[in-house]
């Protein structure tokens, strides 16, 4: 890991840009730094970092507030990276079923979910490895993000991760819902119930499917950019709750 610029932000959260083996991410951590700060890997949107920034800052920022270190990398085909051509394809069969008001079909939906998953989830732990050995972050670790699938993934093969918040907002290849089975640990999961495009009953059925005996699931109005302050406040609590 390979950090590249520093910024103490004024709130006293010192804020490091990173990159590892050519992958960018940050790394957000309290200020005074405590002995071994609880870690949330904060999963971005597949938007680039550089967009998705505000609303990853804001999320980590609160999370120093309540003790934790928050980090976060690129999805691959994202920002900077190379872009994947088959995801690319996929992108443009779902705009093109959407804007035809048909459904969107299953190879679509795994062409799209599944490599994004598969290149993440080796990413994540080799993130995870280089993070717990920095001074000062210790664990446990928590999960958060969306591409929900990733976070299903992440939860059933990497024992280090405690629990998890999860953004229903993504569409999920039917071989999740198998995997969801063998989640046990304790979920917090956030639906938007008029979230624009995807498909909440999905949502619901992946939420049923999951092991979990500890699972929340957050449902709130509005589309998918919508998430309420109280939401995003009871997703802080579940963390402190499970990582302190």
């Amino acid at each position: 890991m390979h950090f590249t610029s520093e910024h103490l932000l004024d709130d006293g959260v010192l804020e490091r840009a990173f990159t590892l083996g050519g992958i960018p991410g940050i790394l957000w951590t309290p200020v005074p730094a405590s002995a071994s700060a609880p870690l949330i890997l904060l999963s971005p949107p597949p938007l680039g970092l550089r967009t998705a920034y505000p609303r990853l800052a804001a999320r980590a920022r609160r999370s120093a507030a309540d003790g934790f270190a928050t980090a976060t990398i690129e999805l691959p085909g994202s920002g900077d990276r190379p872009r994947l051509p088959a995801t690319e394809q996929a992108v443009a069969d779902l705009r093109r079923a959407m804007r035809a008001g048909e459904p969107v079909g299953d190879e679509i939906i795994d062409a799209l979910i599944l490599p994004l998953v598969d290149k993440s989830v080796p990413e994540w732990q080799t993130a995870l490895d280089a993070l717990l050995a920095l001074p000062g972050i210790g664990g446990p670790v928590g999960y958060s993000g969306g591409v929900i699938s990733l976070g299903v993934r992440l939860a059933v093969v990497e024992p280090r991760i405690s629990a998890a918040v999860l953004f229903a907002g993504s569409f999920v290849p039917r071989v999740m819902f198998e995997e969801a089975r063998q989640v046990t640990i304790p979920l917090h999961v956030l639906l938007q119930w008029d979230d624009e495009g995807n498909d909440r009953q999905a949502a619901l059925d992946l939420f049923d499917a999951f092991g979990s005996e500890e699972k929340t699931l957050h449902a709130n109005m509005g589309g998918h950019a919508g998430v309420p302050q109280h939401a995003g406040d009871a997703a802080a609590q579940f963390f402190t709750r499970h990582l302190k």
